[in-house]
Order: structure tokens, then C-alpha cells, then sequence
């Protein structure tokens, strides 16, 4: 059920939620009506946070103790009362400066530096996905002979991937007898994400060049072996260290759970992939995350691109008690540099 907060309700949350986040020391009424500026006595703002209390935004840790704001809280904060941060001049020149390497030679160095700079920037936890081999569309294959026994495959895709096989030619190929054939297996499989490239397709190519298939077929071993990997799993991550200084993950149990999560890159790999949307920047608050073991965090997440086509995602994953201002002007901020450096 939603309950409508009055002006001064939303005036004090938004207090506490500050408060909170700064200090992450529970919040009395005489710190919100220092801070609030509402001009409110301290017995009428402990009313309404004890309002505040039963609706379910505020919690009370300690009987004698101030409040501190619920997961509903901080979803009410985020969504309603938040101004973002503006960022400054340094920030902006911190968050470019991953991005200054040769584009897609060096595309995981970037990702790499991304994540550096990400956990720098916002005092938490950073998680990128590296861009995705079998979501890459076919752009081209080329096949270069390097003597008259051994020729080089070449498999190129949109997003900048590069595989390559040497191959033993058991009989000779013109020029023009290779640059027939490439072309043909190039515009059959064009804009084909690898996923798209089956075995059948594979198998209906071969038998169209079936005269020279003594040639070609380590060039489509190269193919089929794309088809069988795992899909590439690679999470970088940044500021491992920082989640485990906030004083929310003190405690050994904690540490030691947040350890182990970080040595799972197939699940980190997963929670990036199932937290996210291409649309806009994701914000899952405690329980509000499927994975029990972030479920006392907050993870918020955005996508980066190449043209418009999704190659990972990006995420900053940190206590529920978070600068989400900050947290997510800078991860607009980066998703904006790396689209813009990924497809210029």
C-alpha cells in the first residue's frame, strides 16, 4: 500500500537519509533539526520520525538511539527526494582518463581502468562486465597465406574481438581462389551474432564449398570452435577493499561472505547480467536484489554500448547506506564516456 508522506515527513526523511549516510551513526531529532533548517522543535520532528517509524521508512537499532533509514526508506529517498551531485572538474577528467587508450586493441585495459576508476571515484565497490564474444555480430573472415604450406585465419567481429588460427594448406589456393571463397563465408555470415552462427550453418557452407574443403576446413574448426566455448566470463573488479571498511561489514561473517562472493566470477557475472537494463541506470536496494548474498547491500548498475548494442554492464556494489547522489552521476558519467569512446 502506498501512504502518501506530507511536506514535512519527506523533509525529515530526506534529513535522516543525509545524516545517515555521512556519519552512519543512527540520527536524533536535534541532528535533523540542526541540519533540516525547518524550524521545528526536536519534540516535533521525534513524533513524526516516530510516524515515520511505523510506516515503515525509519528504524530504530537501539530503544534510546535515533532512527536510521529501511530499505523503504532509502527506496522513497532514491526515487522521490534525491538531488543528484554535480560532478566537478577533477572527477570529470578521472573518469575520462580510463578511456585514453587505443580503442578496441586495447578494449579490456579500458574495462580494466573503468573499474580502477569507478571504485575511486565513489569510495565503493566497482564490477564491470567485459564485453561478451558470443554477443559480438560477425563482421568478417579473412584467410592470409604465410608460405606455400600454412595460411592464417582471421575471425573479426563488430565489437573488436580477434581470433586467429594457423592453418596447414595440404593444397594450394590462388589469391583469387581465397578471396572468392572468404567472401563468400563473409557475406553469408555478416551481422550474424556468434550465438547466430549454428552448426547447421556451418554444415550448409561446407557443402557449398565442398570442392575446397581440404582447405577450409581448419578455417571453419575456427567457427565451430567459437560455437563450443564457454561463454567468456570476465568480471573486473575495483576497490574490492573498500565494501569491507564501511562499518556495515565489520563483522568476520560478513567479511568473510563478501570475500568468497568476489572469488565467484560466474556469479558476479550473473548478477550483473540479471541487474541491469539497457534503458537506464538500475537501482536495487537490499532485499530488492534476487541474490541472497547482496541482499544486505545496495548494487546500482548502468550498460555500456558500441552503437547502440549492449556489450556489458557496470556496477557499483556497496553498503545500503550509499552516497547514491554521487554514486549514480558518476556511473551516468562513465556509461557516457565509454559509449562515446566505444563507437567513435
Amino acid at each position: 500500500m502506498t501512504v502518501l508522506l506530507s511536506e514535512r515527513k519527506q523533509h525529515i526523511l530526506r534529513a535522516v537519509v543525509i545524516n545517515y549516510i555521512k556519519t552512519a551513526e543512527p540520527v536524533g531529532s536535534r541532528t535533523v533539526a540542526r541540519s533540516s533548517r525547518m524550524g521545528l522543535s526536536s519534540a516535533t520532528i521525534r513524533n513524526e520520525m516516530a510516524d515515520l517509524e511505523e510506516l515503515g521508512y525509519l528504524a530504530q537499532p537501539h530503544t534510546s538511539a535515533g532512527r536510521i533509514p529501511s530499505q523503504r526508506g532509502y527506496r522513497f529517498y532514491v526515487d522521490n527526494l534525491m538531488d543528484l551531485e554535480d560532478l566537478s572538474d577533477a572527477d570529470e577528467i578521472a573518469l575520462s582518463s580510463s578511456l585514453s587508450t587505443e580503442k578496441m586493441r586495447e578494449i579490456e585495459q579500458i574495462i580494466f581502468n573503468s573499474a580502477r576508476v569507478l571504485s575511486s571515484a565513489t569510495n565503493q565497490t566497482s564490477l564491470i562486465m567485459g564485453p561478451q564474444f558470443k554477443k559480438s555480430a560477425f563482421r568478417q573472415m579473412r584467410i592470409l597465406p604465410l608460405d606455400e604450406t600454412r595460411g592464417l585465419v582471421v575471425l573479426i567481429t563488430d565489437t573488436g574481438f580477434i581470433k586467429n588460427k594457423v592453418i596447414d594448406m595440404k593444397q594450394q589456393l590462388s589469391q583469387a581462389e581465397l578471396h572468392q571463397v572468404v567472401s563468400y563465408i563473409n557475406q553469408k555470415l555478416y551481422g550474424l551474432t556468434i550465438d547466430q552462427v549454428t552448426t547447421s550453418l556451418i554444415n550448409e557452407l561446407k557443402r557449398d564449398l565442398f570442392k575446397r574443403l581440404e582447405i577450409l576446413e581448419q578455417a571453419f574448426i575456427l567457427l565451430e570452435e567459437s560455437l563450443k566455448e564457454e561463454k567468456q566470463i570476465r568480471v573486473f573488479l575495483g576497490g574490492t577493499t573498500n565494501i569491507l571498511n564501511q562499518p556495515e561489514f565489520k563483522d568476520v561473517d560478513k567479511i568473510r561472505r563478501m570475500l568468497n562472493l568476489f572469488e565467484q566470477e560466474p556469479l558476479l557475472f550473473k548478477i550483473l547480467e540479471e541487474s541491469s537494463s539497457d534503458d537506464d541506470i538500475v537501482i536495487r536496494i537490499g532485499g530488492e536484489n534476487e541474490f541472497s548474498d547482496i541482499q544486505e547491500c545496495t548494487l546500482i548498475t548502468g550498460t555500456y554500448k558500441i552503437h547502440d548494442k549492449t556489450l556489458g554492464t557496470l556496477g557499483v556494489l556497496g553498503p545500503t547506506r550509499m552516497d547514491y547522489s554521487r554514486v549514480i552521476s558518476v556511473i551516468r558519467r562513465l556509461v557516457d564516456n565509454l559509449n562515446q569512446s566505444l563507437s567513435s
